[in-house]
């Protein structure tokens, strides 16, 4: 028989930094799974930054959301009816129905994980797109090599702290920016980072002079602004840039960089990349993942919000760089 879920929808477009008004809450009749389908309840939400220009009306790689529209986005969630042999009762499975508490999907839209491996939360942080994103950032966009010296700005956020954690497994010299102590404390004695500094304090480029006189050799750039222009003079010749993300205009644009020009001087390489263009490494990733958690050589460090009430709260901390989210930002929802 059909279920009530309460779901999030997009009330109106943000100007500038969202807020909570933006945000308003519904509970929806969810109908029984047609042949094909299955029912699944949501454990677990994933909030990124990305969402951000998804609830601006412009075209981008992905469709903006629509006013009065639930919100999409990553979740883990349990089958609790079923339609389809494929997915039983109490198969988890990861979807981008997120931003709901319950939903019908053709199984076909699903992907099934192993929560004997990991909890569900994982697969969405070290070992879901968050862990993925890094992993095709640094094998694939800045093909880094074993020993090199990397930067991660926003090394404390989702992605930055699975690169930091991939590249110092290669053996690379990591430098890392966050921006509170709290999180540069959590680069330095969990993740193990080289160098970590906060970039509110100091002059940027003297921080990256200290950690590496003779240059850097790969930018991971989650940030864009005054740490893409840093890196920019801080990387040696022939160096990569990783473009993964810029939040620091996400909300209000900034200037790009002063310095650009050394990108023809300096014979730099600058790519941006979308992790869904990448999904076919997905099982490659995992053959290296799955093993370094078990092993304990990566953790999937998380800030966890309960209750679907919690998450436009949440989303809106991604954006607050002193705010206490530190590593992958969970929403639980009661299984």
């Amino acid at each position: 028989m059909p279920i009530e879920s309460r779901e999030i929808r997009l009330t109106s477009r943000p100007q500038g930094e969202p807020s909570l008004d933006n945000f308003s809450f519904a509970t929806v009749e969810v109908r029984d799974p047609n042949v094909g389908e299955v029912l699944v309840r949501n454990v677990c939400l994933s909030v990124d930054p990305y969402m951000r220009g998804r609830m601006n009306d412009a075209k981008s790689y992905v469709p903006p959301f629509q006013i009065g529209q639930p919100l999409e986005g990553g979740a883990i969630g349990r089958v609790i009816a079923s339609q389809d042999e494929k997915l039983p009762l109490g198969t988890y499975v990861q979807s981008m129905y997120g931003w709901r508490e319950a939903f019908v999907a053709p199984t076909a839209n699903l992907q099934i994980v192993d929560t004997t491996v990991a909890p569900a939360s994982a697969y969405l942080g070290i070992l879901g797109v968050t862990g993925l994103t890094a992993w095709v950032g640094l094998n694939h966009i800045a093909r880094l090599k074993i020993g090199e010296t990397i930067f991660v700005s926003g090394g404390a956020g989702a992605v930055g702290n699975a690169a930091c954690q991939l590249a110092r497994i290669r053996g690379c010299k990591v430098i890392a920016s966050a921006g509170s102590e709290e999180k540069v404390s959590f680069l330095r004695e969990e993740l193990k980072v080289g160098y970590a500094f906060n970039y509110r304090d100091g002059d940027l480029l003297e921080h990256l002079k200290q950690a590496a006189p003779d240059g850097i050799h790969v930018y991971f750039d989650n940030t864009g602004g005054p740490q893409l222009e840093a890196a920019l003079s801080a990387l040696r010749n022939y160096g990569r840039i990783a473009m993964c993300g810029g939040i620091a205009g996400y909300n209000t644009p900034v200037p790009g960089p002063r310095n650009l020009m050394l990108v023809i001087g300096k014979r730099l390489r600058v790519e941006g990349y979308i992790v869904s263009d990448h999904f076919r490494e997905l099982p490659a990733f995992l053959e290296e993942a799955v093993p370094a958690l078990k092993s304990g050589k990566l953790i999937n460090r998380e800030t966890v919000a309960e209750g679907l009430d919690a998450a436009p709260a949440a989303f809106l901390d991604l954006f607050h760089s002193g705010a206490r989210n530190i590593g992958k930002m969970i929403v639980k929802l009661s299984d």
